[in-house]
């Protein structure tokens, strides 16, 4: 279903969001990483962020599971994203680094600690992970996509079903859309 939506809307998408400005949350979630270090970054949509950490000078893999999405990104960041789900991660202790802004509030909530843990096994100990969610305690379906928004009991609750991963912070945020008035669920994870 959510799919379906970033193909059919992927120029709209892109637009919108290409240009939000993250830098208070890169800060964040730069602060402990090394330079030079790999960054994945897991549902990557216009491919801004991937953008950003190149131009910090990381190394970025990206993907996302929209081809449409796939296409505009890859020509904006110059990699080669691969069109892939969260299910296709096979990476095992591969990356410094995981960023998933606004991209597991897709997968259903059922589903999260399959999901979650996978990324896990392709994070390196002592690798830093950002994850975002809206802000909120329930599965809903809105203009063609599928939410599962996430508040901070619930969110302890899942990462404390995934070996080795604990939250080192999380905070909310406003949206950093212009026309958005949606709150937003923040978290840095640590592998230890």
């Amino acid at each position: 279903m959510s799919i379906e939506f970033y193909q059919n809307n992927a120029d709209e998408f892109f637009t919108g969001t290409v240009n939000v400005d993250m830098t208070n949350i890169y800060q964040r979630f730069t602060k402990n990483i090394s330079p030079n270090a790999l960054i994945l970054d897991a549902g990557c949509g216009s491919g801004r962020d991937s953008k950003a950490f190149i131009d910090m000078g990381y190394q970025v893999d990206a993907f996302d599971a929209s081809s449409e999405l796939v296409v505009r990104a890859s020509s904006y960041t110059g990699l080669d994203v691969k069109l892939a789900l969260f299910d296709d991660v096979t990476a095992i202790e591969q990356y410094d680094a995981i960023w998933c802004c606004a991209s597991l509030l897709h997968v259903a909530e059922a589903d999260l600690p399959i999901t979650l843990d996978k990324l896990a096994i392709a994070l390196k100990s002592n690798g830093t992970w950002y994850v975002s969610f809206k802000y909120g305690d329930s599965q809903r379906e809105k203009d063609g996509r599928m939410f599962t928004d996430m508040n901070e009991e619930n969110l302890s609750k899942l990462v404390a079903s995934i070996p080795a991963i604990k939250i080192e912070a999380t905070w909310i945020t406003e949206d950093n859309r212009p026309d958005r008035q949606e709150k937003w669920l923040n978290a840095i994870l640590i592998k230890v």
